[in-house]
């Protein structure tokens, strides 16, 4: 995917089964967005094609789908019910079966006594909610969530994983975007992590973890952990927590940081999370900028 000279996205290939929640992961400016614009045509492929089902995606193939953007859009100044109706009008619901489904979907979001209000009168959260709704109305058969729990805090993005499962439950193929691990831990079955518009890392979080080296060494001391790169890479350092990527044996970095004069209440060898891994891949001034 080129823009003028600038390739964005460079020669990435993934297949994402039917009925799987598919993680698409990456910082900001990695490329996530991107692909998707991209691969629904809303941005022209400088090469490839999505297929599904083994045929070319077409806006009129009679897929059933569901995407939120990144960028959201709504209409600010009409009532929150008269857009819900609206958008399930265009997914091909009857008038009322648009507004009866969108009043149910206020209903468990706690949004039904704004139904007659104004969008842009709600918070940004309430906003995201009726963005949320609209996106999975009509039962998609692929859903596609660019980042859909910004805004929201822990309560709400709770909420939103709940209702995520439950189209996960009826059959529906889901593509997460996102850079948050947590939901992707809970969520996804397999994953690709993008840097610089090209995949880092790709397949379910197990593989994922054990592509990346399987094992990391968690060390607690109260004296700093000086850097060798012989006998570890290092990773991060919070508080009196120190993460090591071992390149040596266990008994080589343990002589190593009691000559240094480290004194560990920890030493232990432990799997990797996908916050660990993120933080690895990008940095964590990626991490601190989304």
């Amino acid at each position: 995917m080129d823009f003028g000279k600038k390739t964005v996205i460079k020669d990435l290939s993934l297949t994402i089964n039917k009925g799987e929640t598919f993680g698409l992961l990456g910082s900001n400016g990695s490329g996530k967005t991107t692909t998707i614009r991209a691969l629904l045509g809303i941005y022209m492929p400088t090469g490839g094609e999505l297929l599904i089902n083994g045929e070319p995606y077409r806006v009129d193939g009679g897929v059933r789908l569901g995407y939120l953007p990144e960028e959201r859009g709504l209409y600010k100044k009409e009532k929150v019910i008269d857009i819900m109706t609206y958008f399930g009008q265009l997914k091909g619901l009857s008038r009322n079966e648009a507004r009866s489904w969108s009043m149910n979907f206020l209903k468990r979001v706690n949004l039904e006594n704004e139904a007659s209000t104004n969008l842009d009168k709600l918070s940004g959260g309430m906003q995201q909610k009726i963005q949320v709704g609209i996106a999975v109305m009509g039962d998609p058969q692929l859903l596609i969530l660019d980042e859909p729990a910004k805004g929201f805090d822990p309560v709400n993005r709770r909420l939103l994983m709940d209702i995520i499962e439950e189209h996960q439950a009826e059959g529906a193929t889901v593509i997460f975007v996102t850079h948050q691990m947590e939901e992707v831990e809970r969520l996804c079955d397999r994953i690709l992590l993008l840097k610089d518009g090209e995949s880092r890392l790709y397949g379910t979080v197990d593989e994922v973890k054990d592509e990346f080296g399987g094992k990391m060494l968690e060390i607690i001391s109260d004296n700093p952990v000086p850097k060798n790169d012989k006998l570890y890479k290092y990773i991060r350092k919070e508080g009196h927590t120190t993460l090591l990527e071992p390149v040596a044996d266990l008994l080589a970095i343990q002589r190593s940081l009691t000559t240094a004069g480290v004194a560990c209440t920890k030493f232990e060898l432990k799997r990797p999370s996908l916050d660990d891994i993120f933080v690895t891949v990008y940095g964590d001034t990626a991490k601190e900028t989304n």
